[in-house]
Formats: structure tokens, sequence, C-alpha cells
């Protein structure tokens, strides 16, 4: 909802109308302010709703106990993502670069300390979370208020600030919408559920000593996803010509999104694969080939390849994306070449041996 700034303080800044910024961005904290409060009662409640949802109750009290210890940094967020868009839309960047560098050098070591040293667990990461964004929140007020560059742009908390909230919202509830239509990202959702689904089966069934039944959650994950992403991919390659008015009334942007689809429909397929592939990987515990893969598919394939066509051939963004979709596709292909050679059988007696083998060691430490 904060991106309802981007709209409003910038064209202010752009028609000189300095003030208003000011205005905005207090209108921003005081409507987000209260978006939160209705958040802060389903984080307040979330063990019982996570319970009343069939989540195991153990699996439920730690969510609500992080959630709760969680709400201050909600409310600091509200107010630094406004403060950041007040900055970014007049390029005030390095105050925002600045304070980011100094809270992640101080998020670190408090957020050990609360977690192993004060002995809070969760408790002490949700903690530490909100006191960074506090941080930051402090150090861009005293920055807004001290600073000179600001000083056209700052302004006193009136009755104008109230008297905009109904223009604010216009603007904010679009941008909320807007984010959740960012159509790869969008879909990556679905595949990500179909992968921790798949790491998960696989995971349980190798525990217990089932190769049969983890292979049979492979063939389950990567037929559904494969059918998921190649009906959505045949969809946006149908509906091309009428896909960019999703985004935008520009003529320009909807020809350019035409151009685009069937790299787009490919990236979907591509990216499902890729899902839960990684998924497979991180279920059977061989990480550490994903990453090799990631590795030599991202950088010694795609990425070279997409400076070639972007900036030798002259491909522009068109290039650019051929080269990492390019990349996608050989890291799909190397995962698939692994799953496909993975002897189940062993990979369960392996993973039943490492297990026990950590639990007699656990048993002799204690």
């Amino acid at each position: 909802m904060a991106g309802a700034l981007e709209t409003l303080c910038g064209q202010a800044y752009g028609a000189k109308q300095y003030r208003k910024l000011g205005t905005y961005t207090y209108c921003s904290v005081v409507a987000l302010t209260f978006v939160c409060l209705p958040v802060s009662l389903l984080w307040i409640f979330e063990e019982k709703l996570l319970v009343l949802l069939g989540q195991d109750p153990s699996v439920s009290k730690q969510a609500g106990r992080y959630s709760i210890f969680l709400l201050p940094a909600l409310f600091a967020y509200a107010v630094l993502k406004s403060l950041v868009r007040y900055l970014q839309t007049q390029g005030l960047t390095f105050a925002m670069l600045l304070s980011s560098c100094v809270a992640l050098s101080l998020h670190i070591p408090l957020c050990w300390s609360l977690v192993y040293k004060f002995e809070l667990g969760t408790a002490g990461a949700a903690l530490s979370l909100g006191l960074s964004y506090w941080l930051c929140v402090m150090m861009l007020g005293i920055y807004i208020k001290c600073s000179s560059v600001c000083e056209k742009t700052r302004s006193s908390f009136t009755i104008d600030v109230f008297l905009s909230i109904r223009e604010y919202m216009r603007f904010a509830v679009p941008s909320a919408i807007m984010a959740c239509l960012t159509t790869t990202s969008l879909h990556y959702l679905i595949s990500y559920g179909i992968s921790a689904a798949t790491s998960t089966r696989i995971s349980n069934e190798l525990g217990a000593g089932n190769p049969k039944a983890a292979q049979a959650a492979v063939y389950a994950g990567v037929i559904l996803t494969v059918v998921e992403a190649v009906i959505v991919g045949v969809i946006l390659f149908c509906c091309r010509s009428v896909l960019g008015y999703a985004y935008s009334n520009e003529k320009e942007v909807v020809d350019y999104m035409k151009e685009i689809a069937p790299l787009l429909s490919l990236s979907v397929v591509m990216d499902g694969l890729l899902a839960v592939l990684s998924g497979i990987s991180r279920g059977s515990g061989w990480q550490h080939l994903g990453g090799y893969v990631n590795l030599a598919a991202y950088y010694l394939v795609g990425i070279p390849l997409a400076l070639v066509l972007c900036f030798v051939l002259h491909l522009r963004g068109i290039g650019l994306w051929i080269g990492i979709l390019t990349g996608s596709a050989v890291q799909v292909l190397l995962l698939a070449l692994i799953t496909s050679f993975t002897n189940w059988q062993k990979q369960a007696i392996e993973t039943r041996e490492r297990i026990f083998e950590q639990t007699r060691a656990d048993n002799g430490s204690s």
C-alpha cells in the first residue's frame, strides 16, 4: 500500500508541490498504522486460527508466539516503508543505504544475542527484527528532520493529513493489488507449494525407509507441475494480445508484452519444473549438488549468454531474458538427470544410516 506514495509524492515533487510530500508521508504513516491493527489481531490469535485449520498444536504455538513478538516489527515496517518512499521519490537514496548498512551490522549480533545468549529462541529473532526496523525508522526520521536537503519537503502535521487519506487510499489499494498481479511471481507460489509438498513427502518417506513411496512422490510432483505449468503457459500465450492490459493501457507496453509472451510462457514452465526439482533436491538431501548445478547453469551458461545477446547482439531486454531462461533450462536438465539416475533404495538406506548415526552421536554426547 505504501506504493501509493510513489505516485503521490513523485508527482507532487515533479510539480514542485514540495510540502505535499510531507503531508502524504504523514498520511501514509497514519493509514498504514490503522491497517496494521486488524493484521495485529490475526497475529495475536494466530495460534488458535492455525489449530482450527488443523495445524499441529506445537507448531501453532511456536508460530503464534513468533507472530506476537513480531508485532513491533509490523508497525515499524509501516512507518519505514512510508519514509523510504518519501526519500526515494526525491532521489535521496544514500541515507537509506547508510541506515540499512548500520541496521544490518547491528542486527546480526543483536539477533544472535537474543536467540542464544538470552535464550529467547524464535521470540528473540522476532524482537531483533523489530528493533532493527525501529532503528532504521529513527535514523531516517532524524535525517529527514535535520537534513537541509529535506527542508523544502518537510511539513507540519495538520488536518490536511486526514483530508488526504481518501486520495491516498485510492492509490494504495490498487498498489497492493498490483503487487499480487506480478505474473511469474504469483505463479511461482503455486509451483513452490507443489515443491514444498514434494520435498516433505520425499524426506518423510526416505526417513521412514520407503524408497518406492519417495519415488512415487517424485513422479506425482513432476506430473502435477508439468500439467499445471503447461496449462498456465498455454493460457498466457493465447492471451498474449491482451495480457499487457492487466498492467497498463499504454499501447507500447501492451505490444511489448505480446512480443515477450512466448518467453514468459516458457519461463512459467521452466520455473515450475525448477521449483519441484529443487524441492526434490531438498527432500533428498543433496542440496550440494543443486548448488553446483545452480552455479554452473547461471554463471557459466545463463549470465554470459545473456550479456552476449543483450550487449553484443543488441537484443536488449529480450536477450537478457533468453540468457536467463537458458540458464534455467540447463539447471532443469541437470537436476532432471540427477533425479532420474538416483537410486532411491540406496538413498533411503543412506538417509536412515545418517539419521541413526546422528542419533547415536547425540546420545553419546548426552
